[in-house]
Formats: C-alpha cells, structure tokens, sequence
C-alpha cells in the first residue's frame, strides 16, 4: 500500500508540474506577442471579425456584379428612348401595329401556301413573345355612300413588349406617366428600345420604315392643322389631295401664282444672301363662291404641302400666342387666315360665357407676320370678300407680296367648266355654244364680247352642272335660274 502510494504521488506531481510548465510557455509567448497575439488567440474575436470580413466581402461582390452588369449592358446593348412629343412616336406606334399584325398573320399565310419556313425561322417564331398589355384605337372611315365605319386595332399599351425584326430580337418599354404631363395636357409617355450593341443598325431601317409608312399614309391627302394649347395639331383625318385642274380660275391667273409659289420655294439661299426675310404673303379677294379656299387647297396638295388654319377670332387667341403659333409651323405648312376682314367683327361686350371676341389685336397681327420675333420659311395666305375693309398697313408689301382678284365667272371659265363635265357628250361644242347663247339672252353673259365676265359665281356654275351631272339639255334649259332676279322678273314679263 505504501509503495503503491509512493508511486501514485510523483506521478500526480509530474502532471501538475507538466500543466504549470505549458501555462508558462504560452504565458511567456503571449506576453511576447503583444496585443495582436492576444486578439488573434481570442476564440471570439476571430470568429466575429471573420463574420465581418465575409459580409464586406459580399458587399464589395455585390457591387462589383452590379458594376460589372452595367459595364456589360453598356457594351454590349443599345438604347433608342422616343418621346410622345417627337413627331416619329407616332409613327412608330403605327408601325408596331402593323408588324404585330404582319407577325400573327404570316404563319397562317405559310400553311395555307405549302412554304416550309426553316427550322431557324420556326424556332425565333416560337421564341418571340406576343404582346400581352394591349390598347383599343379607332379609326372612322368614310364610305362612298357617306357612312361612317368604325374601326378598331390593338395597339401596344403601356409595359413591356418583345418583337423580332430581321432576326434581332428588341425590348421595348413603354411608359406612361401619372403625375406628369405634357403642356398640351396629355400624360407624358416614352418608349425605349433595347437590343443588342451589334444589330443596332436595325434602329435605322425600323424608323425608315415607319417613316414611309406614315408618308404612305398620307400619301394623295393634304394634312390639315388647327392650333390646341401650344402646338399644332391635326384637325381630324387628312383630306384628299384636290387636282389643281379641278378649279377653274380666269386664264393665267393660276399660272401664275403657282410660278409664283415654286420661285419663292426654289429662293430660300438667294433671300439669305441678301439678307431678305424669307418669307411670302399672297391676298386673294373676291365675292364669295369665287375659289378663293378651293384654290388654296390644290395648291397645296399639288405641290405637297399641310394647310394651317388660323381663326383670330378663336377663343384664348392672343397676340403672344398668335405669333408663337406663326413661329412654330409644321414644315411644308401653308398658313392661311380665311375672312381676314371680319376678324374683328364680332367685337362685343363680355356675355355670361365672358367671351367678347377676337382677342387679337391688328397690331398683334401685323408684329406676328412681320415684326422682330417673326418666323421666316413661311408663305401666308390670306382671303377676304371685302378688301376695301382691310387696313392699309395690313396688305403693304413685306407682309402681303401678291395680291390677286378671283372674280365672277368669266367667258373662258365657264367654257373649262362646261368642258370639264360634259366634254364627253358634247365633243363637238355645240351644247357649249347653245348654253352661252342661253346665258347672253338672259343677260348673265354681256352680249358684248369684249366683256367677259359674268354676273354669277363659278360656284354657281359648277352647282348647275353637279344638278345636271350628264344632261347638258337640263344645263341649258336650267340656266336662267342664273339670272339676276331683275332681269329674271323682266324675261318672265315678256314672255307669252
């Protein structure tokens, strides 16, 4: 027992003297050490600081994967952003429509042909999405009875759409703003379009597109604009271009305003290099029925341009906004400012409505067609029945450089107009010859002939002929309706 108890207690001692010698060592090396030994031999702090160090780590991966993403985006894709108050966001709309419509249609149309598309095509049909958010736009049409048809094409609506033009595939977003509009008072909308880096040639001959499309559809017709808030805008759908053939003015005078018209077009360098303002004002006057307007919009369609209408006296019109509207012209745009002499007429005391007339005033008018601010590139037309009521500082030249007298029907324009309507049936003239012998007798033609014109209108020419559309007999036998209710009442007397 002893013995075993000898034994036992030296070796207990050499354990605890093995442990004091292995706390003296570390004892010895932390105080060695310093403070970072100390730190980095704390179980605790290693594991925190290590916490931290992945979490800035993730954060700085983060980053860089966002950095890295816009980097990528910038290189490797495009975008194209149209605003609604671009002229091309429209066009684009249109465009999109119909290759919506062309893209739903053409598979059908290759089955029903038999055409086998190649796999590549059948597998970029399968990938490109249809449009899901959707808007409802109607178009009326006129029929030739005079009906009114409504139609209406789902337009892409605001959100995200994906089409496929010439195997690139483009995002496009739409966006509509709620809190923000336009100074029109419409909400303000944007449209991006997104594609890769290296097909963005695709931009260029998509707009191509859109643009031909919307000069296709305006092709043969004559756009006309009305001023709303600030802008331009078009008044309802474009009108069919009217052949200059179809008015019939005295001989010459067409001729020559339209030389007129083209020389000034043809002179935009010849009056800045003379330091000339370009620009170009023309009066035509008469009775009323006698072409005035009609002659304005064959014109314009002849040589393919918009007419601008202008009421002065237009509610909210007034000098500032009148010579921002004249300063801001579509281009190709013909101005024209009809009855220029009753502008003022309607001049009245405020009413319940608080309307008291033309707010514009003839100064106004005069500084906005040439004053400082004026615009240049503009040609003006200005039309009136009473000429004699205009003011002398209204039709100087500068503002008004050609002024031009549509008067009564002459010899000559009812010869064109009878040839016009009836030349098919009465090649020989001598239905022409019966109806002017019809209008002489009856005192609406001189029967001195060098004495041309009338006592009607061509209109009132041109409305006998619409009523007796292929009878020149009824023409003829009709004609002295045309009369003068005076010489009426003396033929009617002396007749049996």
């Amino acid at each position: 027992m002893q013995a075993a108890g000898n034994d036992g207690v030296p070796a207990a001692l050499a354990q605890k003297q093995e442990l004091a010698k292995q706390l003296t060592t570390a004892t010895t090396n932390t105080a060695d050490g310093g403070f970072i030994a100390q730190l980095t031999s704390n179980p605790f702090f290693t594991a925190g600081f290590g916490l931290a160090g992945l979490g800035a780590a993730a954060t700085f991966a983060q980053r860089g994967i966002r950095n890295g993403a816009a980097l990528l985006k910038r290189r490797l894709l495009v975008d194209v952003e149209i605003n609604n108050r671009d002229e091309s966001y429209a066009w684009f709309l249109y465009w999109l429509r119909l290759h919506e419509q062309g893209r739903i249609l053409s598979t059908p149309a290759s089955a029903a042909t038999g055409r086998k598309s190649s796999w590549l095509s059948s597998v970029l049909q399968r990938l490109t999405p249809s449009m899901r958010q959707l808007s409802i736009e109607t178009e009326t049409v006129k029929l030739p009875n005079g009906a009114i048809n409504a139609e209406f094409a789902l337009v892409a609506g605001p959100g995200r759409h994906f089409l496929r033009y010439r195997n690139a595939f483009i995002a496009v977003n739409r966006v509509r703003e709620t809190k923000q509009y336009d100074k029109d008072g419409k909400p303000w909308e944007t449209i991006t379009l997104t594609t890769l880096y290296s097909q963005r040639h695709v931009f260029e001959s998509m707009f191509k597109e859109a643009h031909e499309l919307a000069v296709e559809n305006t092709e043969g017709k004559t756009p006309i604009y009305v001023p709303r808030a600030v802008s331009w805008e078009p008044f309802g759908n474009p009108r069919q271009k009217r052949p200059l053939s179809s008015v019939i003015l005295d001989q010459g005078v067409k001729e020559r305003i339209v030389a007129d018209v083209r020389d000034f077009i043809q002179s935009e360098k010849w009056y800045y290099d003379r330091g000339i303002p370009y620009r170009r004002g023309y009066l035509l006057y008469g009775p009323p029925g006698t072409g005035k307007s009609s002659f304005i919009q064959a014109l314009a369609g002849h040589l393919n341009y918009a007419i601008a209408l202008l009421n002065l006296s237009e509610r909210g019109l007034t000098d500032d906004r009148l010579n921002h509207f004249l300063s801001n012209l579509p281009e190709r745009t013909f101005v024209l400012l009809e009855d220029v002499d009753v502008a003022w007429a309607n001049q009245r005391s405020a009413g319940s409505d608080g309307y008291s007339g033309a707010n514009v005033t003839m100064s106004g008018l005069l500084n906005a067609l040439d004053g400082v601010a004026s615009a240049e590139e503009r040609i003006l037309f200005l039309t009136t029945n009473h000429i004699e009521k205009l003011d002398a500082a209204l039709v100087r030249p500068g503002r008004v450089d050609m002024t031009v007298h549509l008067g009564n029907a002459t010899a000559y324009q009812i010869e064109q107009l009878w040839k016009r309507f009836y030349e098919d049936v009465d090649g020989d003239g001598k239905h022409l010859a019966s109806f002017i012998d019809t209008l002489r007798s009856h005192g609406i033609l001189s029967r001195d002939t060098s004495q041309t014109t009338s006592t009607v209108s061509p209109a009132a020419i041109q409305g006998l002929f619409l009523y007796n559309k292929s009878d020149p007999f009824g023409a003829i036998q009709m004609a002295a309706q045309l009369a003068p209710p005076d010489t009426s009442n003396q033929s009617l007397a002396s007749s049996p």
